[in-house]
């Protein structure tokens, strides 16, 4: 079928249904719902679709669009729940199980009859990671249903009435619902707060006098202090203390009202160094640096006991003969300091006695690439992007000069430009079956590094590489594994990847033929490097980076600031799939 899908934002949900649509054959087209109605219309009247789809709208289709076409909306909740803050409700209130729904475009905000429905269980995750892993798994399930449903033409779409269906609606969640009582929640109900508002829009604060927006939140098991007092840094997060314990939270964002050059998501330590410290003068001078001075940093050892319930992004962890070397970073996006950090704990796991290493596992995000916001916020852009490109080079090549032990790279959600390329730095790469892959730059005015000029053409060959860094298309985890992308599929729930994959690794590390594939995989690399040495792809390729990098002109600058802000960013093509992506990194 002829399909259009109507997207506010060409967000990880949208990908994947554009993606698997047309696995299946169909011809998909996109437009921005952002780029105003006249768009939607416009689209419209020149595809001629025979059915629209609206994945993730904020804003009402246009009237005539829905009474002269057959619409259908995805929308975050079971069947019977209404209002703009689906999720935000479920999370508040601890709902055990939830649900999509794909319903058909009426008067009356998610009133009309109901196409397909899947429900899903609610874990203690962030909003953002329960959006990309138990919504996006039940919203999938749904809209391939539904369109299989439309275009059999036998299937009646049955109205939100009945007993069966408990009409509530919910009012938008805002602020005031939001806010944390230091002195009064305890640390459940604070984390829960934070949780439902990880990456959108956050939570509205005050420290040290000033308004923010935290994002994201993770329990302390020793840390105490005054309810609300600030603690400790660790690894960019900010430590702060609630009624009967502690959380992390991971990043801070400025209110644009505030004046900050830079109101957008970042570290929270990095935030933090910007304000005057505890007692100071108001009018002191501006303040810049990774962390403030007045606060201690706390570490965590890399392979946490097991009787220590806190936060920390990188994590190793050896079973027999198989090490894991989990991190996580909000958004995907990998700064300077997370690169040499990880490259640090990579060189570790390579002292320890293992034949499979296993980079990733966790739930949600593998990697983006590049921290675009880190970069937008520091005193030289071009510089810290050079920085960044170089540090997260210098991972992937120790990776790709790993001769003695098998490397996985095990997603458990979407990767994107650099960090994809990453991934494919290892022996292998495992996939979970809901993931969506970016192999490109190009959104970003940017050619690449991070070897990409060598690894993805050894996986996919010359030509398929070409064509999917110039479509920058989004890829299926299924497309994926059918072109060499990914090694094997790991077709089971966001919850259940840490454990399927652990469970590949230790059958992967005890079975037979590894000493072989050990070596041959070691010649393979000495034979590589005598045709074509890993430093000259290096070479080449941050030849160009630096280029763009370092050219005020670039569109690179523009369209990364664009980014950041959450700005348009110039004429994007109204009728495919471009713009408006939700991952904070890039390259």
């Amino acid at each position: 079928m002829d399909l259009l899908l109507v997207v506010s934002a060409f967000n990880s949900l949208s990908q994947r249904v554009y993606a698997e649509l047309s696995d299946l054959g169909h011809r998909v087209d996109v437009v921005l719902a952002s780029h105003g109605p006249d768009a939607v219309r416009a689209a419209v009247r020149e595809r001629r679709p025979e059915l629209i789809l609206a994945p993730m709208l904020k804003s009402a289709l246009p009237e005539d669009v829905w009474r002269e076409h057959t619409c259908l909306i995805v929308h975050p909740g079971p069947p019977g729940d209404r209002g703009p803050s689906s999720l935000d409700w479920a999370i508040a209130e601890a709902a055990p199980h939830w649900g999509v729904t794909v319903l058909q475009a009426e008067a009356a905000m998610d009133a009309g009859p109901v196409w397909a429905a899947e429900p899903f269980p609610v874990p203690a995750a962030g909003k953002s990671d329960l959006y990309r892993g138990e919504v996006s798994d039940a919203a999938s399930a749904a809209v391939l249903l539904a369109v299989r449903r439309y275009g059999d033409g036998s299937y009646k779409p049955r109205p939100q009435t009945g007993p069966d269906v408990r009409v509530v609606w919910r009012d938008a969640f805002r602020q005031e619902r939001r806010r944390i009582d230091w002195a009064d929640d305890d640390t459940d109900t604070v984390l829960r707060k934070l949780r439902g508002a990880d990456s959108q829009p956050g939570v509205l604060d005050e420290i040290l006098g000033r308004q923010v927006f935290l994002h994201g939140g993770h329990p302390e098991d020793r840390l105490r202090g005054r309810p609300g007092e600030l603690l400790a840094t660790r690894n960019g997060a900010v430590c702060r203390a609630t009624r009967d314990g502690a959380v992390w939270i991971p990043e801070l964002r400025p209110r644009k009202s505030s004046g900050d050059p830079a109101p957008f998501r970042r570290p929270a330590a990095s935030v933090l160094a910007s304000f005057p410290p505890p007692g100071a003068a108001r009018t002191a001078g501006p303040r810049s640096g990774d962390r403030p001075s007045w606060l201690p940093e706390d570490p965590a050892p890399l392979e946490l006991p097991r009787d220590r319930h806190t936060w920390t992004d990188i994590r190793y962890e050896q079973r027999g003969d198989a090490g894991f070397l989990t991190f996580s970073f909000p958004g995907g996006a990998m700064s300077t300091d997370h690169c040499r950090r990880l490259l640090a704990a990579y060189r570790y796991a390579l002292t320890r006695p293992t034949s499979v290493l296993v980079l990733g596992g966790a739930r949600d995000f593998f990697s983006n690439g590049i921290h675009l916001n880190v970069i937008e916020a520091a005193a030289d852009p071009a510089g810290e992007s050079w920085l960044n490109i170089n540090a997260i080079d210098d991972l992937v090549e120790a990776v790709l000069r790993t001769t003695d032990r098998l490397v996985v790279a095990a997603l458990g959600g979407n990767a994107a430009a650099g960090g994809l390329m990453l991934a494919l730095a290892a022996d292998e790469v495992w996939c979970r079956t809901g993931a969506v892959l970016n192999p490109h730059y190009r959104r970003m005015g940017l050619y690449g590094s991070e070897f990409w000029t060598y690894t993805l053409p050894r996986r996919v060959g010359a030509r398929t590489a070409v064509r999917l860094t110039d479509e920058a298309l989004p890829v299926s985890a299924a497309t994926a594994a059918r072109i060499g992308l990914v090694d094997r599929l790991v077709p089971v729930p966001a919850r259940e990847f840490t454990a399927e994959t652990g469970r590949m690794a230790g059958a992967l590390a005890a079975g037979p033929g590894l000493a072989e594939r050990i070596a041959a995989k070691a010649a393979a690399r000495r034979a590589d490097e005598e045709a074509r040495p890993l430093a000259e792809y290096r070479r080449a390729e941050l030849a160009r980076m630096r280029t763009v990098f370092f050219d005020p002109r670039a569109p690179y600058h523009a369209l990364r600031s664009a980014f950041v802000r959450k700005q348009p960013a110039g004429s994007a093509r109204p009728l495919s799939p471009v713009g408006e992506q939700t991952t904070g990194g890039l390259a």
